[in-house]
C-alpha cells in the first residue's frame, strides 16, 4: 500500500511540476479558450492574446523565472518561427490562415502567433531546470543541430521540393537512438529514451493544436466548412519542430549535455 502511495505522490507531483513547467503555454491556451466565448471588445481577439503574451512574458523575465540567455534563444526560435507563419499562410501556399483580425498583425499572421512556438521554447527550458536533465549518449552536437537546420529549411523547401520529413525521420532515430534523458521528480532519479519524450510532447502540442482550431485560433483549408480534427499526420510536424526548438534551447546547456 505504501509503495502505490508512493508511486501516487510521484505521479501527482510530476503533473504538477509539468504544468509549472508548461505555465506560459497554459496560460496562453486558458485565454485562447477563454476568448472563444467571452468578448475582448473594444480589443480585438488576436491583439488580446497578443498583450496577454506580452504581459506574461514580462512577468516571468521580471521575477526571473527564465534567464537572459533563454530569453534570447527563445527569441530566435520566436523569430524563426514568425517567418516560418509568413510563408505558410501566404497566399501562394495557404496551409492554414487566420480568420479573424488585429491591428498587431504582419501581413497574414496575428503578432501573438509567434508566443505560440515560444511557449514551447519556454517549456523545454523551464523543464530542464526543474527536472534537473542530465542525459547518457547524447550525440556530437553537431548532429542534432544540422538535423534541426535541416527539419527548419524542409518545412519550407517541402513546397517545392521533394520532401524530405520520413528522411528525418530516420536520422532523429539514427542520431538519438541511444540518448537517454534523466529527470528527477522527487529524489529517485528516472530516465526515458529521449526520442520518446521529443514524441509525447508532440502529441501534447497536437492536443492544444486541436484546442486551438475547434476555437477558430485559426484554421486548415479543410475546416473551413465545418470543425474536424487536426489530422495525425500533423504529429510528424511537431516532432521535428521540438527537435528545432531543443537543438537551440539545448545550446545554452552545451557544455554539461555530454557529462
Amino acid at each position: 500500500m505504501s509503495k502505490i502511495k508512493s508511486i501516487f505522490k510521484e505521479l501527482l507531483l510530476f503533473a504538477i511540476k509539468q504544468a509549472n513547467a508548461a505555465i506560459f503555454g497554459g496560460i496562453l491556451l486558458c485565454a485562447i479558450i477563454a476568448t472563444k466565448y467571452i468578448s475582448t471588445a473594444p480589443l480585438y481577439r488576436y491583439d488580446f492574446l497578443f498583450l496577454v503574451a506580452l504581459v506574461t512574458q514580462a512577468i516571468l523575465i521580471t521575477f526571473k523565472i527564465e534567464s537572459g540567455k533563454e530569453i534570447l534563444m527563445i527569441a530566435v526560435f520566436h523569430i524563426l518561427a514568425t517567418g516560418m507563419e509568413l510563408f505558410k499562410t501566404s497566399p501562394n501556399v495557404g496551409s492554414w490562415y487566420y480568420p479573424g483580425t488585429a491591428y498587431f498583425m504582419l501581413y497574414t499572421v496575428p503578432l501573438f502567433a509567434g508566443f505560440m512556438y515560444s511557449a514551447v521554447g519556454s517549456y523545454i527550458a523551464r523543464a530542464w531546470k526543474i527536472f534537473k536533465f542530465k542525459f547518457t549518449h547524447y550525440p556530437k552536437f553537431s548532429y542534432p543541430l544540422i538535423l534541426g537546420m535541416v527539419s527548419y529549411v524542409n518545412f519550407i523547401t517541402h513546397h517545392f521540393f521533394f520532401d524530405f520529413r520520413y528522411i528525418l525521420f530516420v536520422a532523429s532515430a539514427v542520431v538519438f537512438w541511444k540518448t537517454k534523458i534523466h529527470f528527477t521528480i522527487i529524489k529517485t532519479p528516472r530516465q526515458m529514451p529521449l526520442l520518446l519524450g521529443f514524441t509525447l510532447v508532440a502529441i501534447f502540442i497536437w492536443i492544444a493544436e486541436n484546442i486551438s482550431t475547434f476555437t477558430s485560433i485559426w484554421l486548415y483549408p479543410n475546416q473551413t466548412s465545418g470543425w474536424q480534427s487536426v489530422p495525425l499526420g500533423k504529429l510528424g510536424s511537431w516532432y521535428l519542430l521540438i527537435i528545432v526548438s531543443f537543438v537551440l534551447i539545448s545550446s545554452i546547456y552545451r557544455k554539461t549535455l555530454r557529462k
